[in-house]
This record gives C-alpha cells, structure tokens and sequence, in this order.
C-alpha cells in the first residue's frame, strides 16, 4: 500500500507554491510508534528542489526574460485603455453610454486574458521543468518515508495537514528529509522531449484505454445459392 499519493505531492506544491517551513526539534522522536509529517513541505525542502529552484532561472533565462518584456508591452497597451475608460466613466454622460463603457471594459478583459495564455505559453518549458523535477522527488518520496519510519520505529505515519493538532515530538519531518536528500542529493532539471507530468499522462492513458475498439470485420455469409447440377 503506498504511504503517499505521488501525483498529489506534485500537484499540490505547484499550486501552493514554494516557501515552506517547519520546526523539528533536535531530538525529535515520535510517541507511540504514530508520527505525522507534510509531504509538500518535505519536497519544497528537499535539496534537490532548492538547487533545481536556483538552476532554473539561468537554464531558461530567455524564456523568463521573453515573457518578461511581452507582460510589459501588454501593460503598456492596456495602461491608456484603461485610463480613458476610468474617465469616460466618471463623465456626466456616463449613464447613458453603458453599452460603450462596457464594451470598452470588455476589450480590455479580452487583451488582459488573451496576454496571459501567450505569456503562460511562453514559460511552459518552465513550468514543466518545475514539474519535472517535483516528480522526479516524488518518486523517492515514499522509499524516504519507509526509511525514516523503519529508523525511527514508526508505525503509523498520518499527514499533518489532516492533524487538528499535534506536538513536536511527532514530526518526522526532518527525518524524512534527511532520507530524501541522500536518496537523490539533486534532480535533473530539464524534462526529455514530449514529457508530460505525471497526471496528464495518466489522464491520455485512461482516455486511450477507453477509445472505443475499431468493428470487427462481419463474417462471411455462407452462399446459399443452390450448385448447379
């Protein structure tokens, strides 16, 4: 049975970001054989993710600074579009022209939402790699886990963020960071060609195991026109 759920560990750090933190004392040591622990913030700790987090920015400097200076020309074009409509709002006659305050505002959702996808188009090597290196994690994560378990004779390990409460002494934390960092010191950084993270590659998995299966040829109908005599 696995202790942890990879794709959740990988999807929930991209979408809670970075910046954890946590406190172990210095002998920590569960009570009871039960100890909890946060996968999320083990991963985002881990060395392998700090150093791939100082990597990224040089591997993939030009797309950063591309989309960097697309998300600047956007504002620029939408600073006075938005200017005029503040002022053309607050006009004496702004209650009779709705219709154009809010096809202006409309145009400007449509430039804003429109920037956004180009820029996320531009950083999607970034983002990938991000992923890629969290999965690589990941995969060790469980093997981490069993380890600091077995060490410190651990026999039920619960996610701290389902834990109403829980003190110090039953952090495994540490000890399974400690695992993780020596099981893989650093994570490669950029994904090989056509790398999809782990959910999306599962999800084409399920979509192809439902494709439909092409018709069977149908079977021959036997003649049954009488042999000539």
């Amino acid at each position: 049975m696995k202790i942890m759920s990879k794709s959740l560990v990988a999807a929930s750090l991209l979408l809670a970001g970075s910046q954890f933190a946590f406190v172990v004392p210095a002998a920590a040591q569960a009570v009871k054989g039960i100890a909890v622990a946060n996968p999320t913030a083990i991963v985002a700790l881990s060395n392998a993710f700090k150093v791939a987090e100082t990597q990224r920015p040089v591997t993939y400097k030009a797309q950063i600074d591309q989309a960097n200076a697309r998300k600047a020309q956007i504002e620029a074009q939408l600073r006075p579009m938005a200017a005029k409509l503040q002022t053309d709002a607050q006009a004496p006659n702004a209650a009779s022209n709705q219709a154009a305050l809010q096809q202006q505002y409309a145009q400007i959702q449509q430039i804003e939402q429109s920037g956004q996808n180009e820029i996320n188009q531009i950083l999607q090597p970034v983002a990938l790699s991000r992923a890629y290196v969290i999965e690589q994690i990941g995969d060790k994560l469980e093997q981490a886990t069993k380890q600091a378990m077995a060490k410190q004779k651990i026999e039920i390990l619960l996610d701290s963020q389902s834990v109403i409460n829980a003190g110090e002494t039953y952090n495994l934390n540490q000890a399974i960071l400690n695992e993780v960092n020596a099981i893989l010191p650093s994570a490669q950084l950029v994904p090989p060609a056509g790398w999809l993270p782990r959910q999306q590659r599962e999800a084409q998995a399920q979509q192809q195991g439902a494709a439909p299966a092409p018709a069977a040829a149908a079977p021959a109908t036997p003649s049954t026109k009488p042999k000539g005599r």
